[in-house]
């Protein structure tokens, strides 16, 4: 089994009261910028959670060269966006796309960030 990347997310419909399948997630690295621009793609599974990313270039190779870059205390700006628009149907939210953006400091190993999404309100926090 492949080691669990850097960063997972996972999505709660909470009108639903069910997990987001089937909802399109891109990542990007936002910073520190790299010569060539760091992003994935997925699509969450049938527990509404995105366990792996899709790239040519794996995320932990991409986080293991920028935290030899850095140092301690310093961080790395994410992006995390749902294309929650393709869920719920068009106009049938106010969110067609949900973006997240969060730090991520260098001496951690994993973060995992959970939506909780409905038509016309979202949350997020960090999980574990």
């Amino acid at each position: 089994m492949s080691q669990r990347p850097f960063i997972t997310c996972h999505v709660l419909d909470t009108v639903a009261g069910k997990p987001g399948v089937g909802i399109d997630v891109k990542l990007k690295l936002l910073s520190p910028s790299q010569a060539t621009t760091s992003h994935w793609t997925a699509k969450t599974n049938s527990d509404g959670r995105v366990p792996q990313w899709q790239s040519s270039t794996e995320i932990n190779d991409v986080v293991a060269k920028v935290k030899s870059e850095l140092s301690a205390g310093e961080q790395m700006v994410w992006s995390l966006t749902f294309d929650t628009e393709a869920y719920f149907g068009k106009g049938k939210t106010f969110w067609p796309e949900v973006e997240l953006r969060f730090a991520a400091a260098v001496e951690e190993e994993h973060y995992h960030v959970p939506l909780l999404l409905g038509p016309w309100s979202y949350t997020t926090y960090r999980g574990s």
